[in-house]
């Protein structure tokens, strides 16, 4: 069993770990930017240490600090939550050769389906249906025009390295490749510290339907069925909901067996993704693995009851799958927006600054994930997800009514944010039908503008100078020794009726 567990991460997904930790009684440890030092996942852990300065090639993405910081604290195992260092071979293989169990896929399996492109060639030898695109990658300009003109415009630049979007760029003349290469790269440097893109071919109007998968260390392996998550901006889902739409029995199972196959000849093992993308005609192409934890998680365990942190950890001690394909049932529908700091009338910019005050949405079916509080500083240098809204019904229709009602009872003052936008979103006549694509953004609400309501910033003002609120903090945080002020610190998310 393990013992310790150092959380490789920040926000709401390390507060996420946290909360798993501690209903399994393994002591955590967190670690944290000099920006960061009073953030909610800080103040939960048993012990915290800082790892550098902001940058996160100064501090979430420093190997050598993070590795220190586990030792030092006796932390037996690492837990990378998503982005940052999640999906990074070297890292595993870091903590295999210090000792330390890394808990996600061994360093091997990350190496081939986290290298996109190694993947794709993966795939194809395996026979499952790939989208056409470059089998191998660069880190230079020259060699992108020629793949593209023989893939065919317009074509989709892609990180080798990571997903969620980052270093992803549509191409659609050869005009705008050598600008659109660049900037991927750039981006894809700063996300994962490795500029390598590669070029497939861009599928219009898809779906974008992904399958969870556990693989424990002896063979078996399982799905917990498909999300979709079709509601995208710049290439980031922002809506993600389960069961699918588009999907009938037959072809979720069909998808299934491949999404396991692909595991299989991978030799994966923990929890993963296998994304896929859905055309027209209901062909579905491999997209990726994602070789971590999804920040979509929670809509897969509100329709299957299987708590998936949990089950990475066990995974990770080496015990065998409890679970059999048969045992997994999907029982209602569950849907997550994913709340950002950005202003959505500004084509999505990053909103920081000061929270001023925070209204939690709560009821029966209702969790929220979140790693902010009132008085929390929203920083300039990570991605802008505050926190996530889940929804869970017995049919989508009651999923989404519900979604609306905690959009509405939820307040954020101090930072713009995509509530009121992803509100919209739900009220939408074509998302009501299920009629969604990776497009629907860019189709449906791109001169969205939001509705102006009266509210009492005042009196929300007051409200949250008197709601301070004391809870539990950090038996240790390395280089502070004052306790922490109560607007620094909050619980954790909590689910009702479900």
């Amino acid at each position: 069993m393990i013992n310790k567990i150092l959380i490789a991460n920040r926000g709401e997904i390390a507060v996420r770990i946290i909360n798993a930790c501690k209903e399994m009684s393994i002591p955590m440890v967190a670690v944290f930017s000099t920006v960061d030092r009073n953030s909610l996942h800080v103040q939960m852990a048993d012990e915290a240490f800082c790892i550098g300065d902001p940058p996160p090639l100064e501090s979430y993405l420093n190997i050598d600090k993070i590795i220190q910081v586990a030792k030092e604290s006796g932390a037996d195992a690492i837990h990378p939550g998503y982005g940052f260092l999640a999906e990074n071979p070297d890292f595993s293989a870091r903590c295999e050769k210090e000792g330390i169990i890394f808990i996600g896929p061994n360093s091997k399996a990350l190496k081939l389906v986290g290298d996109k492109v190694v993947s794709r060639q993966t795939m194809t030898e395996a026979k499952i249906p790939i989208i056409p695109g470059m089998m191998s990658s660069g880190k230079e300009t020259k060699g992108f025009k020629e793949a593209a003109e023989k893939i065919g415009y317009p074509v989709m630049i892609k990180a080798s390295a990571g997903g969620g979007g980052k270093g992803m760029r549509i191409i659609q003349s050869p005009e705008e490749l050598e600008k659109g290469v660049e900037a991927g790269m750039r981006e894809a440097k700063s996300a994962f510290g490795d500029e390598s893109v590669y070029l497939e071919k861009y599928i219009e109007e898809p779906r974008h339907v992904e399958f969870q998968v556990l693989a424990d260390n002896h063979g078996n392996v399982v799905h917990l069925c498909e999300r979709e998550c079709s509601i995208q901006r710049r290439h980031q889902k922002i809506v993600e909901e389960t069961p699918s739409c588009a999907l009938e029995d037959q072809l979720r199972a069909k998808m299934g067996d491949v999404a396991k196959q692909v595991i299989k000849v991978s030799g994966y093992n923990n929890a993963g993704t296998v994304e896929f993308l859905l055309d027209k005609n209901k062909d579905f192409y491999f997209l990726e693995v994602n070789a971590r934890l999804q920040v979509e998680h929670p809509i897969t365990e509100l329709v299957t009851a299987v708590d998936l942190v949990k089950q990475q950890i066990k995974i990770a001690s080496g015990e065998k799958l409890s679970l059999t394909q048969k045992d997994i049932k999907q029982r209602g529908h569950a849907i997550e927006c994913r709340i950002y700091a950005e202003d959505p009338e500004n084509n999505f910019f990053p909103s920081s600054g000061k929270i001023l005050f925070l209204k939690e949405p709560s009821g029966p079916g209702i969790r929220h994930d979140c790693g902010i509080f009132s008085g929390f500083e929203v920083s300039v240098y990570y991605d802008p997800i505050l926190s996530k809204v889940i929804t869970w019904a017995e049919t989508r229709e009651d999923a989404r009514r519900r979604m609306i009602l905690a959009l509405s009872n939820y307040t954020i003052l101090g930072v713009k944010t995509s509530i009121e936008f992803l509100s919209s979103v739900m009220d939408h006549p074509e998302f009501v039908v299920g009629n969604t694509q990776t497009n629907f953004i860019d189709k449906n609400m791109s001169d969205w503008k939001e509705k102006k309501k009266k509210r009492f910033v005042n009196e929300a003002l007051i409200a949250a100078a008197i709601s301070s609120q004391t809870r539990t903090s950090s038996k240790r945080i390395q280089g502070r020794e004052e306790m922490p002020s109560p607007w620094l610190t909050v619980g954790k998310w909590s689910i009702g009726g479900v």
